[in-house]
């Protein structure tokens, strides 16, 4: 199990841009996001929904939504991308991961909300994964995604991924990148959180 304490979730999050500036906060995932978090998926456009899921679905089911307010539960995370819209904190974006300690792998998936896309949420979300991996001591991150999903194939690509066979589903592309990254590359709370959790020195992780 992770050793990393969320007793304060709120005070781990992390301030990121859009291509335009615009402020993106990531945050973990609360119980009280329950509706938010239900009300974005079925926002989503069918066809983002499957990609997502790699099947159809209109809205989470009880057990998914479950897993997904719960943060750390078998060492798996959620975390919402949001922006103020109309005065209003708003989810753009979502991202699920897991950490395996076994392999030092980090899995993950990621959406953002269609009419979003293309402002530059996906790819900073990507990058503040790889912290959030750093953070567990990973030395890999992947996903799988569907190989008819152009969008996220891109995304992969641009961020600096390489492509294989997802292990057991022909259908799936398997996307993948080795980090080996030090607190000053790309500083975020979850950095933070883990370096103090582990009794780093506050210069380790002053930033």
């Amino acid at each position: 199990m992770s050793n990393l304490r969320f007793d304060d979730l709120r005070q781990h999050s992390d301030l990121l841009r859009s291509k335009s500036g615009e402020a993106i906060i990531v945050r973990f995932v609360e119980p009280r996001d329950a509706d938010s978090i239900q009300n974005y998926f079925r926002g989503l456009s069918s066809n983002s929904r499957y990609n997502r899921f790699f099947g159809a679905m209109s809205q989470l089911s009880p057990a998914l939504l479950e897993r997904f307010i719960h943060v750390g539960e078998a060492d798996q995370f959620s975390v919402v991308a949001t922006m103020e819209v109309d005065g209003y904190e708003t989810i753009v974006g979502e991202a699920r991961y897991v950490y395996d300690f076994t392999t030092s792998s980090f899995e993950f998936g990621l959406s953002i909300d269609d009419r979003w896309q293309g402002h530059g949420i996906g790819q900073a979300l990507m990058k503040n994964l790889e912290c959030r991996a750093a953070a567990f001591g990973a030395t890999k991150l992947f996903g799988d995604t569907l190989r008819s999903n152009a969008a996220m194939l891109g995304l992969a690509k641009k961020s600096g991924y390489v492509f294989g066979n997802s292990p057991g589903d022909w259908k799936l592309v398997r996307f993948a990148k080795q980090i080996n990254l030090a607190p000053q590359d790309i500083p975020c709370a979850s950095w933070k959180l883990a370096a103090l959790s582990r009794n780093v020195s506050p210069a380790a992780i002053a930033g």
